[in-house]
Order: structure tokens, then C-alpha cells, then sequence
């Protein structure tokens, strides 16, 4: 939704294709492109002879076929959700029950906060709400395999239960949905939080992987630098949104001056981030509305 970073949208790679992205690690992308997924939902395979499958992505038959195809001769013992959007984490349990694998990850789909009175999710049909981990994993866990071993970062922002796995000795971590090469990502509540979306950017900050394997689009070669432009992205978005508020009052106003030329399709997702930076404005006392914020809410400068 957004041209304020260089992203890397020459990412030429076929569905079901197996290739390896850093050593010991492939990647294999599902068929499911639009305009939130980019070309699709990316897939990985941690290890060789005993494996983990790291976002087996949507319920899609023909990407489970590919997935067990890549690691025929192989076991898979762990199966890794960075988090529960429909996209991601629906095809583990047609691969848990191929191979038996246990599941893993933050826990349960649930929204950043508590639905307001009245409030309807406009998300609920993007959650892949039927997923709950084997084992939950916290902040700061270890979850090891044959050869390999990956510590969780938990980063809530994009969903509540956004975890990304950093990979033990190799100088990369899976960044799951919260950075991304081809895009900025979606904060939308109730599922998304913007304050603990910047505050999951600014640990990641603090990190020294310099490869990022995403969950959508090609891999962030030097993440660190990506990150800081992730912030400074933040804070411009940020900025827009109060000069904005100088002569608007409305999201629909406030979209339709900031989104310039925007894809009819992402007009909701535009407005659902709108209100995400809203929230976070009003919570530190910059903006002003009536009631709790909303979609349909009327702000202004504190």
C-alpha cells in the first residue's frame, strides 16, 4: 500500500518450485497471490533428514502435495506457525497428519484487544481461528530439531500472536508477516495493534540478523538498515496523518489524501492502518475523539 521504501517486487519465483535460500533452510511459495499476499505465501523447510515445516501456508491441496513432495525421503517433527492468518497456518493439520509431526507456536488467534461495545471484527474471515499449538512457545524459547535450532521472537503488531524464529549460528531470522521485502505490513485492529507493532520493530532493532526469510516476497538482505527504514516509514505515516488532521476529520478523508492512487482493493486495509495509527495517536494523547476510536469516528489534534 505504500511507495515510501525501495521494495523488491521482481520476485520471479513459481509455485511449488523448491529452492534453497540459505544454507539448510528451502523455500517452496503457495499458489494464493492477490494483493495482500503478493505472490503468494512463502514456505519454509528447516533442516535435512529430520525437518521442520515452518508456515505450511493456506489449506490448499495442491501446496501440501508440494510441501510432502519436497521432503519425501525425509521426516518432518515440527510444524511452525509465525501466526494464525489464513494464509499461513490452515495447512498444518493435513501435514501433521501425513507425517505426524507436533505442532508449534505463540497460541490461539486472538484480536490485540477487547472488541468495543458494539464493535463488529471486521477479520474474523481472515483467522484461521480453528489453529491451537501443541506447544505454546514464549518469548525468548528454544525450539530444537535434528541439526538446528531456532529462538522465538515474539513481535505482536500485525496479529497478537505474531512470533518470528530466529535461526541458531546462521545470521537470519523468519520474519513471518512483521517485515517484509515486497511491502509494508497491515495493521489492522482489533487483530493488530499498531503500539505493539512499532515496539516489535524497535526489538527488532536491537537484533543483528542481517538476512530476513519473510512470509511474503524475497528475502531482506540487510535487515538491520530495513528495519530502521520500517521505522522511519512508521513515523512518516505517522506524520502524514497529523498534517492531514489539519483539514480533515474523517478515515475516508484522511485515506483519500494520504493513499494517492491507491488499489480500489486495498481501500479497506488502508483504512483498518489509518485507524491502527489513530489509536496508537489518541493513546499517547496527540489526538483527540469522541468515544473510542473507530472506523466511522470523527478526530482531531490534541
Amino acid at each position: 500500500m505504500s511507495d515510501d521504501l525501495s521494495f523488491n517486487r521482481s520476485f520471479d519465483v513459481s509455485p511449488g518450485t523448491v529452492e534453497e535460500v540459505a544454507p539448510g533452510v528451502r523455500r517452496i511459495l503457495a499458489p494464493n497471490p492477490s494483493p495482500f499476499t503478493f505472490t503468494g505465501t512463502c514456505s519454509y523447510i528447516i533442516g535435512r533428514g529430520k525437518v521442520a515445516i515452518l508456515d505450511p501456508g493456506p489449506d490448499d491441496p495442491a501446496h501440501v502435495a508440494a510441501l510432502l513432495h519436497a521432503v519425501r525421503g525425509e521426516s518432518v517433527s515440527h510444524v511452525i506457525i509465525t501466526h494464525t492468518h489464513r494464509d499461513h497456518s490452515p495447512a498444518a493439520p493435513a501435514i501433521v497428519a501425513a507425517t505426524g509431526a507436533k505442532t508449534f507456536g505463540e497460541g490461539p488467534h486472538r484480536p490485540a484487544r477487547p472488541l468495543f461495545i458494539g464493535e463488529i471484527n471486521p477479520l474474523d474471515a481472515s483467522a484461521d481461528t480453528a489453529f491451537v499449538p501443541d506447544v505454546a512457545v514464549r518469548d525468548g524459547d528454544r525450539v530444537e530439531g535434528q541439526g538446528w535450532q531456532l529462538e522465538a521472537v515474539a513481535t505482536p503488531g500485525h496479529a497478537a500472536n505474531h512470533m518470528a524464529f530466529a535461526l541458531t549460528g546462521a545470521d537470519l531470522l523468519f520474519s513471518g508477516d512483521h517485515v517484509m521485502g515486497w511491502a509494508t505490513s497491515i495493521v489492522a485492529p482489533p487483530d493488530g495493534s499498531m503500539g505493539d507493532y512499532v515496539a516489535s520493530l524497535e526489538k527488532l532493532a536491537g537484533r543483528t540478523e542481517r538476512l530476513y526469510l519473510p512470509g511474503h516476497g524475497p528475502a531482506v538482505t540487510d535487515a538491520p538498515a530495513y528495519v530502521q527504514d520500517y521505522l522511519a516509514h512508521r513515523r512518516a505515516r505517522e506524520a502524514a496523518i497529523l498534517r492531514g488532521l489539519e483539514r480533515a476529520e474523517t478515515i475516508p478523508d484522511l485515506v483519500r489524501g494520504i493513499y494517492i492512487g491507491l488499489d480500489a482493493r486495498l481501500v479497506g486495509a488502508a483504512s483498518l492502518t489509518v485507524l491502527a495509527n489513530l489509536e496508537y495517536l489518541v493513546a499517547r494523547g496527540l489526538v483527540e475523539t469522541e468515544g473510542e476510536p473507530s472506523l466511522d469516528g470523527r478526530y482531531r489534534l490534541a
